[in-house]
């Protein structure tokens, strides 16, 4: 598994009210998806990229606002 970090200004902690893991899991879920939605990758696989089931990512998208079809 490759391993992505992003470094965040102090701020953006202050501003969002979330933990780091708590955020972590957030851009996870929001990178995957806007791919899925941009057509990059499979439901599936963006699935894989949150880190939860398929129906949960579905749960996501509908939350996010992104179609699931």
């Amino acid at each position: 598994m490759k391993r992505v970090e992003i470094e965040l200004p102090d701020e953006t902690f202050a501003g969002l009210d979330r933990e780091s893991s708590e955020l972590a899991t957030e851009l996870r879920a929001a990178a995957a998806a806007k791919w899925y939605e941009v057509g990059l990758v499979s439901q599936e696989v963006a699935a894989q990229i949150a880190g939860v089931s398929r129906s949960e990512f579905v749960s996501v998208l509908s939350r996010l606002q992104v179609s699931s079809m």
